[in-house]
């Protein structure tokens, strides 16, 4: 069984910074893309930025230049530095692997975590 575990959530003012962890556990084979996602209350989950195994990034478009994505694969870990923050950066952040367990290794499967909150607050 793979689990994802996220830190680092909470409340910070407007302009602040916070640092996401999330690390992947379990019967783990191989992981291929991790990412961040996040959900405001009443929209749609999107993607906030994605970084591969070889360590190339890809970011939503309002995020890019205040966030930053990076990887330990020998933690099988993703963090998501946020600065600069706004408040329509408050949101549920989901981070999400695709990996191959050991059990299947032959088609990745998607993961995600249970959610952390992140408050901004004017």
């Amino acid at each position: 069984q793979v689990q994802l575990m996220e830190s680092g959530g909470g409340l910070v003012q407007v302009g602040g910074s916070l640092r996401l962890s999330c690390a992947a556990s379990g019967s783990i084979f191989r992981i291929n893309d991790m990412a961040w996602y996040r959900q405001a209350p009443g929209k749609q989950r999107e993607l906030v930025a994605e970084i591969s195994s070889g360590g190339d990034t890809k970011y939503s478009t309002s995020m890019k230049g205040r966030f930053t994505i990076s990887r330990d694969n020998a933690k099988s870990a993703v963090d998501l530095q946020m600065n600069s923050l706004k408040p329509e950066d408050a949101a549920v952040y989901y981070c999400n692997a695709q990996i191959l367990s050991r059990q299947n290794v032959i088609v990745p499967r998607d993961y995600w975590g249970q959610g952390t909150v992140v408050t901004v607050s004017p």
